[in-house]
Parts: C-alpha cells; sequence; structure tokens
C-alpha cells in the first residue's frame, strides 16, 4: 500500500492505481489518474457526514483553485481566518457546509452557485442608492452612486 502523503491529507493509502519505478536517484511513484484519483478524494471529503479538518478543508478549497485571499473575499472574512481554520481545525459549520456545496457544484455542475456567489460579491462593491420622485404619483428613479 502507498501512504499518498501528496493530497496533503494524512489518512490517504493506495491498494493499487501507482506504479513504483526506480529512478537514478530512488524509488519514483507515477499515480494512475491523479486528477480522477483527486476528484474521488474531494467528493468522499464533501459527502462524509463528519465536520471537515483543517487538511480536508485546504484539500478542497486548492482542488477549487482557490487562495485563502481569494476564498475569505468570498465569504467575506480575511485570509487569516481561512489560515487559521486550516491550521486548528476549527471551521465554523456555515464555512464547512458552503466549501462542500461549492465543491460539489463545481464537479458536478448541477447548479450555478459559484457564478452567484461570484455575482452577489460584485455587487457587494457597488452602492446603491434607491431614488424615488414624485411626479403625478411616486416611482422610481433609477441610479447608481458610486
Amino acid at each position: 500500500m502507498y501512504h499518498y502523503v501528496e493530497s496533503g491529507l494524512p489518512n490517504v493509502w493506495l491498494s493499487n492505481g501507482y506504479v513504483v519505478k526506480e529512478t537514478a536517484y530512488g524509488e519514483s511513484v507515477a499515480i494512475t489518474d491523479v486528477e480522477g484519483l483527486h476528484d474521488f478524494i474531494g467528493k468522499t471529503i464533501a459527502e462524509k457526514p463528519a465536520a471537515l479538518t483543517g487538511a480536508e478543508f485546504r484539500f478542497l478549497r486548492k482542488e477549487l483553485g482557490l487562495s485563502q485571499e481569494r476564498l475569505a473575499g468570498i465569504v467575506g472574512l480575511t485570509s487569516q481566518a481561512v489560515a487559521i481554520w486550516e491550521k486548528t481545525d476549527k471551521i465554523p459549520t456555515v464555512n464547512d457546509r458552503y466549501l462542500r456545496g461549492l465543491y460539489l457544484e463545481a464537479k458536478t455542475g448541477e447548479a450555478d452557485l459559484m457564478a452567484a456567489i461570484n455575482s452577489i460579491n460584485e455587487l457587494d462593491h457597488e452602492l446603491h442608492k434607491l431614488n424615488f420622485q414624485f411626479e403625478n404619483g411616486w416611482h422610481k428613479q433609477d441610479k447608481t452612486c458610486a
């Protein structure tokens, strides 16, 4: 069995799907279908009933191609908060569930959660002001303030 520490997870062991080769520098291991393996690991982690560990949270984040800073921006926190979650295993339940959902959506494509989140974040950076005017009754005057 091969202890797949390259995943960043302490508990992933492969019984097959890899080849050990001798090189001039010692043994080398080649994994068959790394992308498929990572997809399977990610799905297994995202669907597990227990809370995510910091290492599992980091694995899902990295598989989504998100930096700590980018994920923090999406959830409205600092990158330091994300780093602390990954280091201490103390991930708020809402953020645990959010990342699982985001991961599963990205891998299955069943919902457009990521596009909705990006849209919300873009709107968050703009200030909108409701302007009303009275001219033969009240109605809305569309104006956006910067």
